[in-house]
């Protein structure tokens, strides 16, 4: 029986994206960022019909990904640097530089609770724009403030966008899903 209903978005995590000079694809050992507080995703892609007969004959659909913002209470040092490419000084301090003119791709996996299990998602071919400064002062309550990536998640070059668990996901796999980017296998022929 597969779930009914999805809530609590959890368990995000990144991992590095790399393109070898033979054209193939590895990734870092994804990392957790911790403090998810929500995520939203807007399919990207247009729809153009072709009429004919007086009818739409034919349309065809382009998928040019997800765009939108991961809200999270605080971006982790290891993703600032390895990710957003600031760079630590020798006193420790964090440094943003605006001769870095492109960010590292990565992937970015995550998941929902479900009423039965969770639904593990992962977009490989991820961009995050730096994050805004922001915050308020403090009043008679302590309000923590969170940090927004805006996040581009486009095709990568072979087309492959987004992979995410399913009813009858493998408990290897499923179980797996944190140890290392899932990369799909051929889907087994009959005959």
């Amino acid at each position: 029986m597969g779930n009914k209903v999805k809530y609590n978005l959890k368990n995000v995590h990144a991992a590095k994206l790399t393109k070898t000079e033979d054209g193939k694809y590895t990734y870092a050992t994804p990392q957790p960022i911790p403090g998810a507080v929500s995520i939203s995703l807007d399919a990207e892609g247009d729809s153009s019909p072709f009429y004919a007969d007086g009818i739409v004959y034919f349309r065809s659909t382009a998928n040019n990904g997800y765009s939108g913002d991961l809200e999270i209470a605080l971006i982790p040092e290891w993703f600032r640097t390895d990710i957003l490419k600031e760079t630590l000084d020798k006193n420790g301090v964090l440094i943003e530089s605006s001769k870095v003119t492109e960010m590292e791709k990565f992937a970015l996996l995550f998941e929902f609770d479900g009423d039965v299990r969770c639904i593990r998602h992962v977009l490989y071919n991820c961009t995050a724009s730096r994050p805004s400064i922001e915050s308020e002062t403090k009043e008679d309550t302590i309000e923590p403030g969170t940090e927004k990536l805006s996040l581009t998640a486009d095709p990568r070059e072979d087309g492959l966008v987004k992979s995410r668990t399913g009813d009858s996901t493998s408990e290897a796999t499923y179980n797996d899903w944190y140890k290392q980017v899932y990369i799909p296998v051929e889907p087994t022929t009959a005959g």
